[in-house]
């Protein structure tokens, strides 16, 4: 994995998650956790929902108070000099409210990477449908980049999205919609080749791997995003974040862990 760690002695950057509790952590603010750590950075949480879940299936889900939330966010930016904002499972409009107003209040200037969380790898839903809308209205005006998978670009576009041509054209759709980047991964296709596709104004950035079968996917889409938050935290350009993301969460997949009945990501691939 090539990443862009801070020397030793360095102060870390702090990023902030902010998103759901995975028990089984392989996802959730625990895999972003994790994430933030192997590139070097120093992870702060906000926790907007507690969910009892393991790969393939979510059992329960809790949301936090709004208000909770926000202070959560806001005590963060009081007392660390937060370098970088991921959000991961948001949940619900109140949550996404308070999150978007914290973030006007504290944030100015400080880089936004929003995963759009909507449903869990098992298809178990973790987001209202009522919720999608402020999404549009609330938080991508505030966005550097937002990186939805394909059943969430299909959901935020409203187009097929069948094949790496309708994927561009959905992300330029989105890019002049809302005014940030969108980070259009492909892995769904399941393809020999798993591409994603930065979108930009007017412009298309391709990073590729090979699409390995039958891997565990519990949490990728949060390691992911953590990881491109970590490198804009660490100094590097969304291009540059990207880049390292895509090879590290293709080392973190190809490296899993794996026991008799379950299996999960190794955030920390040699």
């Amino acid at each position: 994995m090539k990443s862009s760690f801070p020397k030793l002695g360095k102060t870390p950057a702090v990023v902030l998650t902010i998103g759901g509790s995975d028990n089984s952590c392989g996802a959730g603010i625990q895999a972003d956790l994790k994430t933030i750590s192997a590139f070097g950075a120093y992870g702060q949480t906000a926790v907007t929902c507690v969910v009892a879940e393991v790969p393939g299936r979510v059992a329960a889900i809790q949301a936090i108070r709004p208000e909770v939330v926000a202070s959560q966010i806001r005590m963060s930016f009081e007392a660390f000099p937060v370098e970088t904002v991921k959000t991961g499972m948001l949940y619900s409009t109140p949550i996404i409210r308070a999150v978007a107003e914290a973030l006007s209040e504290c944030a100015g200037g400080v880089p936004l990477v929003i995963d759009p969380v909507m449903m869990a790898s098992s298809g178990d839903p973790l987001l209202k449908t009522s919720a999608i809308e402020a999404y549009w209205k609330l938080l991508f005006p505030l966005a550097t980049v937002v990186t939805p998978n394909l059943d969430e670009l299909r959901i935020l576009s409203g187009m097929p999205c069948q094949n790496l041509a309708e994927i561009k054209q959905a992300g330029a759709f989105l890019v002049e919609r809302h005014g940030c980047a969108f980070l259009l991964k492909g892995g769904h296709l399941k393809t020999s080749t798993a591409t994603d596709i930065l979108a930009t104004p007017g412009k298309f950035e391709t990073f590729r791997a090979p699409f390995r079968k039958n891997a565990e996917t519990h949490g990728t889409g949060c390691t992911l995003s953590a990881a491109i938050a970590s490198g804009l935290a660490n100094g590097q350009t969304l291009s540059q974040a990207v880049a390292d993301a895509k090879s590290y969460i293709t080392s973190a997949i190809a490296q899993g862990h794996s026991w008799k009945t379950t299996a999960a990501l190794n955030h920390f691939p040699r």
